[in-house]
């Protein structure tokens, strides 16, 4: 569980804007911006494309709320080059200019504690890879909304076959913009422009008496 500590450090090679970028940190945005970062499991797969096409249709949305969108697997950076360049009428996600992080050691996914498995040693010492029901070495679909310190707010993690809502992601978001702007708290379905309340029991119970 990593809400409320700090995300996990990383350099890696990311693409970003269709050009290659050695040592790519969620770093550059503290004190600037708050980060979606997203894992997903594969390039050129089936239901991939159409997260991470959603978040581009969407990402003036994040931007205009001071976020950065940033996607992470376990490919090579190569690979996230060839998918960018790839129309989307032949499964690409041409288009998508975010960052996308090659975690080609899988080291990230470990340390974010989405990898679908664990690695083990076998009877005569190799390393050997132990999927969760029978899953490939691949990150899950983890999100994580991280603050301008660096702090995880919000995760949530799906199975390999379940898709994400991209207005979930943005409805947290909101959420804990207006909760750091003002200090009220979010009930449940709360949504910009609803009632909040403030953080005790005087708050919560005027909250209720008028819903």
């Amino acid at each position: 569980m990593l809400v409320g500590k700090k995300a996990p450090y990383f350099k890696a090679d990311a693409l970003v804007k269709g050009q290659f970028v050695e040592n790519f940190s969620l770093e550059q945005y503290e004190g600037k911006q708050h980060v979606i970062f997203f894992f997903y499991p594969l390039d050129f797969t089936f239901v991939c494309p159409t997260e991470l096409i959603a978040f581009q249709r969407r990402i003036q949305e994040f931007e205009a709320k001071n976020c950065a969108v940033v996607g992470c697997s376990v490919d090579s950076k190569f690979s996230h080059w060839a998918w960018v360049n790839t129309p989307q009428k032949s499964g690409g996600i041409q288009g998508v200019e975010y960052p996308l992080v090659a975690d080609i050691n899988k080291t990230i996914s470990l340390n974010y504690e989405v990898l679908a498995g664990h690695y083990d040693i076998d009877e005569i010492g190799n390393d050997i890879w132990v999927g969760n029901n029978g899953a490939n070495a691949v990150a899950y679909r983890g999100l994580f909304l991280i603050d301008k310190k660096g702090i995880v707010r919000h995760c949530i993690v799906n199975d390999l076959p379940l898709g994400r809502s991209i207005d979930e992601a943005l409805r947290m978001l909101t959420a804990l913009q207006f909760n750091e702007e003002f200090g009220e708290v979010c009930p449940a379905d709360w949504n910009e422009g609803k009632d909040a309340f403030k953080g005790n029991a005087e708050g919560v119970a005027g909250y209720l008496s008028t819903h």
